[in-house]
């Protein structure tokens, strides 16, 4: 684990770098708290300090208050290093953010205890930062295909209106379904029908632009949000399907031929931020195109016009 030594004396810094060493700390000096401070804009800097109290241009106090301020969700471990050793000085010390003192001059056993426990302490908060991370990912991902779950890109959609509004962009949502789904599950079983799930996703994503968004709506049910230029989305829409349908799905031993049908719904002022009324004009959409032979987009254009069907060529 890096350890950031910060003392204005070269013979304090030279002692405390070797005992440190042994114990296996990666150690970084800096000579006086405008040192430490620069340290700590670096990348990955270290995140266990052991820093003097009385240094130049910074002190030690100074550059604790300065660091937490910077990262202060996920602060570095702070001891103070100092001589003061009367009560209001140890209040002042850890009120300002330090998380440990020791009294010059110290004991090296009570210096090695106490660095143990600011290491645990970061162990711990990284355990806890990348639980809080996993924890997140599986809030807002789908855990099949990785990629947004309904609940997250249906929060995005009004989101995705009012940028579009500022751009003076169209905003386009469209509800696409694996064809016959249930006949590859039958036939093929679900672990198959798994691995079609994924390799559509995939197909679907490398046919979309980096700002598109896509997520899983439920089953073999996708949503697509896509901000266009012109009212006539269906360009994007029709490259989804042409991607998915171009060439067959080899998944271990089966060669399978797997298409989508896509319907497209425009947003209207009319809707007022509710994204449930442009989803349901998509998913009337969907099934007309279902009910049109499949393997199609249709695009219903506002919510006065009549559905247009585009069959995939």
């Amino acid at each position: 684990m890096k350890l950031l030594i910060a003392d204005d004396s070269k013979v304090s810094r030279m002692m405390l770098q070797s005992i440190t060493q042994e114990w296996g700390y990666d150690v970084v000096l800096a000579e006086d708290g405008e040192q430490a401070w620069q340290i700590m804009q670096q990348e990955n800097p270290p995140a266990l300090l052991l820093l003097d109290w009385e240094m130049p241009k910074r002190n030690g106090v100074e550059v604790c208050e300065q660091v937490i301020a910077q990262n202060p969700e996920h602060p570095p471990y702070v001891m103070l290093l100092t001589s003061r050793t009367s009560p209001n000085d140890i209040v002042e010390g850890l009120s300002r953010g330090a998380n440990d003192y020791i009294a010059k001059p110290f004991d090296s056993d009570e210096l090695k205890v106490r660095l143990q426990v600011g290491k645990r302490m970061i162990e711990i908060q990284n355990k806890l930062k990348d639980t809080l991370a996993e924890v997140t990912l599986l809030a807002t991902n789908d855990s099949l295909t990785g990629i947004f779950n309904r609940r997250a890109v249906l929060e995005m959609i009004p989101r995705e209106i009012k940028r579009v509004e500022r751009l003076d962009q169209i905003l386009c949502v469209g509800m696409c379904d694996i064809d016959h789904f249930k006949k590859i599950n039958d036939t093929y079983g679900h672990l198959v029908g798994d691995e079609v799930i994924k390799e559509v996703t995939k197909r679907m994503q490398h046919a979309l632009r980096d700002y598109d968004l896509i997520g899983r709506y439920g089953g073999e049910e996708f949503v697509i949000v896509t901000p266009i230029d012109q009212i006539d989305a269906r360009v994007v829409y029709q490259r989804v399907c042409d991607n998915v349908s171009r060439t067959p799905f080899l998944i271990g031993e089966h060669v399978i031929d797997v298409t989508i049908s896509c319907g497209v719904s425009v947003y209207s002022e009319d809707d007022n931020y509710d994204e449930s009324l442009v989803i349901g004009r998509a998913d009337k959409a969907l099934y007309q195109a279902k009910e049109a032979g499949r393997n199609r987009v249709v695009q219903a254009e506002s919510q006065h016009e009549a559905p247009v069907a585009i069959e995939n060529l």
